[in-house]
């Protein structure tokens, strides 16, 4: 296959972007089949001829398919991106030192960057950031312009610099937080005991080495006389997909506990249990919320595919993917989802939509503050929906509002309902 041909495939996803540049040609792509490769060349060969020969100024063509190749990584998913050579090179030789983050887990929902959750402890978590929140503008740059993997580099910054982000938030106006970068390292697994020797396992991380941590904790739980748990992966996100299999596995004694698909549906590596790594076969529960997503979702989803036990809370995010950088002739690249995680039964965690997406509890039980929570599918990326809208008369403003006072602590209705539903289980004994 020529270059030529190739760089023409790359771009197919960006034709109506282009097309609506040329205008006319909008209509007669309705009359196109939508997957037909060859209706979409002479439509896109189309589109590059009037803009050879109709465009006002000579058109730089690199800048035309730079912009083209962004196009159509953004129609993909938002893990999918192109990198400019410059960013082929700093992907290739890892992180810059001294260079960190916020310690949030991101994605881009609605063309904005949104936050997942915040690492428990993180910079971000400590100025007030929550899960749930849209970061509009991140400084001066408007992250609905950007890609997901641009918005990360723009947090990353040397350690101890401040970065000053946009926060939408329902019922509040738009917040200008400050954050000060730095590293950040997940706490660990915790464990408490509750009334009617019910464990509570609480897992804050998916990240190397921290299966064993939960391992450690859960062992605790038993010996302090523990005869049901509570597995709380709400706020979770991020991590390993071995560590979440492992964590898994400490419930699950026999059978599929995760998979990862390729295309076309095809599972690539299935994820069994290993009946000597499991060391506790009674009741459980887990607890998921919008925070929950990738390695925690495969173990709400193993417990629930496995018939372990019930998931109380709100439907996951939904996330789990993995990318392939793929090198092009100009020294830029396509960093492409290539690999999806999913369940014991095959459902990806990342879907089409946010309807197709996550994994749904058996007992839904709103958070105590999911009405602070922005729908980002209200969000239109118009300047006239009422929750982006600026505030009037806001140019003076001091140009950092503190993050809102912590509200008392509410009851957690999400536990409650959990310990409710363990209530009436009948106790069984450690494996």
């Amino acid at each position: 296959m020529s270059f030529r041909t190739k760089f023409i495939l790359t771009l197919l996803s960006a034709t109506l972007t282009l097309y609506t540049a040329v205008g006319g040609w909008i209509s007669t792509r309705a009359q196109q089949p939508a997957n037909d490769p060859n209706a979409q060349l002479r439509i896109f060969e189309s589109v590059l001829q009037h803009i050879q020969n109709d465009y006002v100024d000579e058109p730089n063509m690199d800048k035309v398919r730079a912009g083209a190749l962004r196009g159509l990584a953004y129609g993909l998913d938002p893990y999918s991106t192109y990198l400019t050579p410059e960013q082929v090179r700093e992907f290739n030789a890892g992180n810059k030192e001294n260079q960190t983050g916020i310690g949030a887990e991101l994605s881009q929902y609605a063309s904005y960057l949104y936050i997942i959750a915040p690492m428990k402890g993180s910079p971000a978590d400590q100025a007030g950031l929550k899960a749930g929140d849209i970061i509009e503008y991140i400084d001066t740059k408007a992250t609905r312009d950007i890609s997901l993997y641009d918005a990360k580099q723009l947090l990353n910054g040397p350690a101890g610099s401040e970065v000053k982000l946009r926060v939408l938030r329902a019922n509040t106006t738009p917040l200008t937080i400050s954050v000060k970068r730095g590293s950040s390292r997940a706490a660990a697994a915790e464990a408490r005991m509750e009334a009617g020797r019910v464990g509570i396992l609480r897992i804050n991380s998916f990240a190397d080495g921290e299966a064993a941590e939960a391992r450690t904790r859960l062992q605790d739980l038993v010996k302090q006389g523990a005869q049901k748990i509570v597995v709380d992966l709400r706020d979770t996100a991020g991590g390993s997909l071995p560590e979440a299999v492992a964590v898994a596995n400490l419930f699950i004694k026999d059978g599929v506990i995760a998979q990862t698909i390729g295309r076309e549906g095809k599972a690539l590596k299935t994820f069994t249990a290993d009946p000597k790594a499991t060391i506790f076969s009674g009741p459980v529960v887990a607890l998921i919320d919008i925070g929950t997503a990738g390695a925690a979702e495969v173990v709400a989803s193993a417990l629930l595919d496995r018939n372990r036990g019930q998931v109380v809370g709100e439907k996951s995010f939904g996330a789990g993917t993995e990318q392939q950088l793929f090198s092009l002739r100009g020294g830029d690249g396509l960093l492409l989802t290539t690999i999806k995680w999913a369940s014991a039964n095959g459902k990806t965690f990342l879907g089409e939509d946010r309807a197709h997406s996550g994994v749904a509890p058996t007992v839904e039980v709103k958070g105590a503050e999911v009405s602070e929570a922005v729908d980002p599918d209200e969000l239109t990326g118009n300047d006239d929906d009422e929750i982006v809208k600026p505030e009037v008369g806001n140019e003076k403003r001091e140009a950092t509002t503190p993050a809102p006072a912590a509200k008392p602590a509410s009851e957690d209705l999400q536990l409650k309902k959990a310990l409710e539903l363990l209530k009436d289980k009948p106790a069984q004994r450690a494996a």
